[in-house]
């Protein structure tokens, strides 16, 4: 039977199927039938700067609203059980002593001393690892690329220095040149890379004329781009690669883990088609090994990365041209009439 060890961010799993950050994992329920299921580890739902500082402020608010009373009061302060980021920082402490695969944890904030503060609060709770959840929406007209890269990068060196868990990083696709910023950060010592970001996009509702946000679950389509990335960075850089984004079926893993990737996280196909799917798709990768006589992930992973593919313009822009250029295939597929 085929062996499906792998290592990510200095951290040995029985196998490469992480369960990414989602609401699920908030349920300790959830977190065991997860493990039992065979996950290898799981990332904690991510703390964000606006549920720091909006939790505080409520605290605050609560807070103050008795510091005017009497000296006859019985009590002075609120009634208010694990008030603020402290509830989060009990949640993920109790995950990870709730299972025993590795649990990482996964912060997106937005000021330089919150990142700081919160990864060092974070690396208390005794979690394996901390996942900088990166990405930045345009707040005006005026900021460049480069100062939101330059803010991130020292974001990532601070970090590294004021914590000793190993330190992962997941992106967004969208940078001009994400292989320079990974090349920069990996130069920083990070230890592992995300790729994607799934982010959440508001949509409008016509008939109430009114902005909602759905639930975006990636679809299967959604892999080529971190099959493309995985392609690129295979042996170029020191850190991991994890896939992200449309991994569904243990054939996802298979493609992600010939192009490079050393683990993927899973989230959509676990709402989709449930937690014990995870079985399956390990099911899958275990049968596709054996048939085609792999003992180990190492003998194909980069099997057909860019540095390993015989086909020199796999993962140029020459194969998107190709593409067009060669349009009979898609007339032949979907005839026009």
């Amino acid at each position: 039977m085929a062996n499906l060890q792998t290592k990510y961010l200095g951290v040995e799993l029985k196998n490469p199927i992480i369960v990414g950050a989602n609401n699920m994992v908030t349920d300790i329920a959830s977190l065991k039938r997860m493990e039992e299921a065979g996950a290898a580890a799981i990332v904690f739902k991510s703390l964000f700067e606006e549920q720091i500082q909006l939790e505080n402020l409520e605290m605050h608010n609560q807070m103050n609203e008795y510091s005017e009373r009497n000296a006859e009061m019985i009590n002075l302060f609120p009634d208010v059980e694990h008030a603020g980021p402290e509830e989060y920082l009990m949640n993920l402490a109790n995950a990870k002593s709730s299972v025993s695969i590795p649990v990482f944890a996964s912060l997106n904030a937005i000021y330089t001393p919150s990142w700081i503060d919160y990864a060092k609060r974070i690396e208390a709770t005794g979690v394996d690892g901390l996942e900088l959840n990166f990405y930045a929406f345009p707040k005006d007209f005026e900021t460049c690329g480069k100062d939101i890269i330059a803010e991130q990068l020292e974001v990532v060196k601070e970090i590294i220095k004021s914590v000793g868990i190993p330190v992962s990083v997941k992106l967004s696709p969208f940078y001009t040149n994400i292989l320079s910023v990974v090349k920069r950060m990996d130069d920083a010592g990070v230890k592992g890379f995300v790729l994607f970001n799934n982010l959440f996009q508001p949509d409008i509702d016509i008939e109430t004329e009114a902005n909602f946000y759905p639930y975006n679950l990636s679809s299967p389509s959604d892999n080529k781009l971190p099959l493309r990335y995985a392609g690129l960075l295979y042996d170029e850089i020191d850190a991991d690669v994890c896939s992200n984004t449309g991994i569904y079926t243990g054939h996802d893993v298979v493609k992600m883990v010939m192009a490079g990737a050393n683990v993927v996280q899973v989230v959509s196909t676990l709402y989709k088609n449930k937690i014990e799917y995870i079985s399956t798709i390990l099911s899958d990768l275990s049968e596709w090994m054996d048939a085609k006589g792999y003992e180990n992930l190492d003998g194909f992973r980069g099997k057909l990365s860019k540095k390993n593919v015989n086909d020199p313009y796999a993962y140029k822009r020459s194969q998107y041209v190709d593409i067009l250029m060669n349009s009979k295939s898609i007339f032949d597929k979907y005839p026009m009439v």
